[in-house]
């Protein structure tokens, strides 16, 4: 075993592959896992089937359509009078149409040529009437029992017809949909009670360290932070997380920790993902089963390890907490989105200037922490430009993997990309905002 920690570490990273092909490696994997025993169009995960009060975020395992149409029935469309339009022809202020005021409202009412009936809005039309006149284009006059129409109305005037807003039939949305609030209502209206979704990706992170601790630390140790980070991410976009005790560094041990998580959907794992004496995750995944991708070409978090065992997942990621994040949001967040069938959205960004250069490497997608400062409007001003950032964008580090406070503290982090060796102070950039919901 010595000498092949000692070959390990004297290889480092020779070669580390893109951060687009290393996703894309990891989602072949993830979408060719369980097909010899689900439909190819069923999420990897499964799907249950749960009531519609309960689906906000989660995402659609089928193609919805409507099941009725939305109204299912004629409608008045303001408050007034429903009447037989053909009643009003000619009709105006100097010469109103008088019409006799039937017995009942709405639906309780019939209307013949001659008579109009009270409506409210959203009330069924009544039978016969085929037109609303507005309640402030008419006279009642109670003492007689009828009213004066003071405008002429067409055939389906103020009146929603059947299916105005939603036909049944009509396609609503496709399987792989994330379901907002707004879409709640609009499946319940159409038909809906419940409706079939992706299950909740399970996770099980496994924090991995002979040095960390939970408690108070002495000296040498350190207190566990990314699985506790991780785990929450996860619940945060719409997974199931078990967070689990720390695991030393002992390969049996690393190898019975995975085996026990191979239930859940992914198995993340924290530290010991490099090529140091003690970064035994990469060589535990290879023999349970295959490490797809060690070493990628990103900054901070190089050292993540990306394999699969048993058809599970398995996302080694680095120990210090930035690289852990980084390799989070990278991977992790669309290993999730994939299981269900779909695909992550790109993170909501603020344009800003940039305060002072970003160094990168070559050939490396450098993620550097920055912090939002809002620009004096004498600034703005200056620059005569309309459509200038209103944010000055702080770069607060893009290295220092192991300074959690540089993330915490910051509003998001600028991307440079692989094909530039850093961006200039005064580039108008995009800040991501990698940690909200989803």
């Amino acid at each position: 075993m010595k000498g092949a920690d000692s070959e390990r570490t004297a290889a480092g990273f020779r070669e580390r592959t893109p951060v687009p092909e290393a996703r894309r490696i990891l989602r072949d994997a993830v979408d060719t896992a369980g097909n010899g025993e689900r439909d190819e169009k069923t999420p990897p995960v499964g799907t249950e089937r749960i009531d519609i009060e309960r689906a906000d975020g989660r995402v659609l395992a089928a193609a919805l359509e409507a099941a009725r149409d939305v109204p299912h029935y004629e409608r008045a469309a303001m408050d007034g009078y429903a009447v037989v339009a053909k009643d009003t022809f000619g009709a105006s202020e100097r010469s109103p149409a008088v019409l006799d005021i039937a017995d009942g409202v709405g639906a309780d009412a019939t209307v013949r040529p001659g008579t109009a009936a009270r409506v409210h809005t959203g009330s069924a039309l009544p039978d016969g009437a085929d037109a609303v006149v507005l309640i402030e284009r008419v006279t009642e006059r109670e003492s007689v029992g009828n009213l004066e129409v003071e405008t002429a109305l067409a055939e389906g005037e103020n009146v929603a017809p059947v299916g105005e807003d939603i036909e049944a039939g009509q396609h609503l949305y496709d399987a792989g949909h994330q379901l907002r609030p707004s879409d709640l209502g609009l499946v319940r209206s159409a038909g809906y009670a419940q409706v079939d979704v992706a299950e909740e990706p399970s996770v099980g992170v496994i924090p991995t360290g002979e040095e960390l601790v939970a408690g108070d630390p002495d000296p040498g140790e350190v207190v566990e932070t990314n699985g506790l980070t991780v785990s929450r991410l996860v619940e945060r976009w719409g997974g199931r997380a078990t967070y689990r005790d720390v695991v030393t560094d002992d390969p049996d041990s690393l190898r019975v920790a995975i085996q026990r998580d191979l239930t859940n959907d992914v198995v993340v794992t924290t530290g010991g993902s490099s090529v140091g004496e003690r970064d035994l995750l990469p060589e535990v995944i290879d023999d349970l089963g295959e490490v797809l991708v060690h070493g990628v070409g990103l900054k901070p978090g190089h050292p993540v390890c990306l394999g699969i065992v048993e058809e599970t997942p398995v996302l080694a990621l680095p120990g210090y907490p930035v690289a852990c994040i980084v390799n989070a949001v990278q991977f992790l967040r669309p290993t999730l989105r994939w299981l269900e069938g779909t695909t992550p959205d790109p993170h909501p960004t603020t344009r800003a200037v940039l305060d002072r250069k970003i160094p990168s490497e070559p050939a490396t997608r450098t993620f550097a922490r920055v912090r939002l400062e809002r620009r004096d409007e004498a600034d703005l001003e200056a620059t005569d430009q309309p459509d200038e950032p209103a944010y000055r964008a702080i770069p607060t580090r893009a290295s220092g993997s192991g300074v959690l406070s540089s993330v915490a503290l910051a509003d998001g982090w600028v991307v440079v990309d692989d094909a530039r060796e850093g961006i200039p102070a005064g580039e108008t950039v995009a800040v991501e905002d990698w940690e909200p919901n989803r």
